[in-house]
């Protein structure tokens, strides 16, 4: 399992790749197959991004209704947070 801090530079590199990504296909001059790779490379991105969300958001949701104790799948959810990088 990744630390905290190298999984959130690894999310921000990515998302920093996906803002690169967006705005090379939107140069005008920009070959169409080209284009196409860097629109499949983004939609990867976005999907693992989204992913990585999700999973933010479920650790939250446990920490703000959580009494304390958790639930063997709360547990999994916490300590599952961001297993599946890429």
């Amino acid at each position: 399992m990744k630390k905290s801090g190298e999984t959130m530079k690894n999310f921000e590199e990515r998302l920093g790749r996906l803002e690169i990504l967006g705005e090379k296909i939107r140069k005008p001059d920009m070959p169409l197959e080209e284009a196409l790779k860097a629109f499949e490379e983004g939609i990867k991105l976005a999907r693992s991004l989204e992913k990585d969300l999700e999973k933010v958001e479920s650790r939250i949701e446990i920490l703000l209704n959580g009494t304390g104790v958790m639930t063997s799948k709360e547990e999994e959810a916490e300590l599952g947070l961001f297993d599946n990088e890429e």
